[in-house]
């Protein structure tokens, strides 16, 4: 009897684990975001605004109807609204990008940490995918799933996977991605490898990927951009 109590329990605790998505859920209508950059006190998100003095603007965003800058060595450029961004979206666990591409252009392998993202193209063409985590069997690869995506097409990242969308055709494409976090993150892999300050120490990463240390230090000593 013991055992099935037990067993029910544990039950019940992994449904309702399973049951969240990255952010907690509110405990109010809104708590609309204030500017804490120069609070003493960190909290797990953002500070909430006195209720009575939230306005309208505190959920409005405008400008995802303009086209973003693509003159970079990427040929993308992200628009992110985040809690950042717009206020409102504090405690919500949603956000959300606009997506330009110029011809060929890429946003490069990333992750979003908290997060999970679904894209849907509205121009162009887009070369899509993302790669699962390490298999369990040493034995195994690391599995690639892409797609070909063409206006009205949607396509989902899994939360924290290392994913990419490339522009394969010869016009501008956009894209509008939603994602479950007010503040998803961002991990660029080649920027935050290669990029970092200070460096990651040049041995380490020499036996990481099996090159000559002259091809490391080579990366490093690149400028990587970043489209946000």
């Amino acid at each position: 009897m013991a055992t099935r109590l037990l067993l029910s329990i544990v039950i019940l605790a992994l449904a309702s684990s399973l049951a969240y998505t990255s952010d907690p859920s509110p405990l109010q209508d809104f708590c609309v975001a204030v500017n804490d950059s120069k609070a003493s006190v960190f909290v797990n998100g953002k500070i909430c605004k006195d209720p009575g003095m939230v306005m309208p603007d505190d959920f409005f965003f405008s400008g995802l109807n303009k086209p973003g800058n693509t003159s970079n060595p990427l040929g993308s450029r992200v628009t992110p609204v985040t809690v950042n961004q717009l206020a409102g979206l504090n405690t919500l666990g949603i956000s959300l990008a606009r997506l330009d591409f110029a011809p060929y252009g890429l946003n490069p392998p990333h992750t979003h940490p908290r997060a999970t993202e679904i894209l849907v193209v509205v121009e162009g063409s887009l070369y899509v995918g993302f790669v699962t985590s390490n298999p369990a069997n040493p034995n195994q690869k690391n599995k690639l799933f892409t797609k070909t995506l063409y206006p009205g097409d949607v396509f989902v990242f899994p939360e924290g996977l290392i994913h990419f969308q490339f522009n394969v055709g010869n016009t501008n494409a956009v894209a509008f991605a939603g994602l479950s976090s007010q503040n998803p993150g961002v991990i660029t892999i080649a920027n935050a490898v290669f990029g970092s300050d200070p460096p990651i120490n040049s041995d380490v990463l020499t036996r990481a990927f099996q090159v000559d240390k002259n091809v490391i230090k080579y990366l490093q000593g690149q400028f990587w951009w970043d489209n946000n």
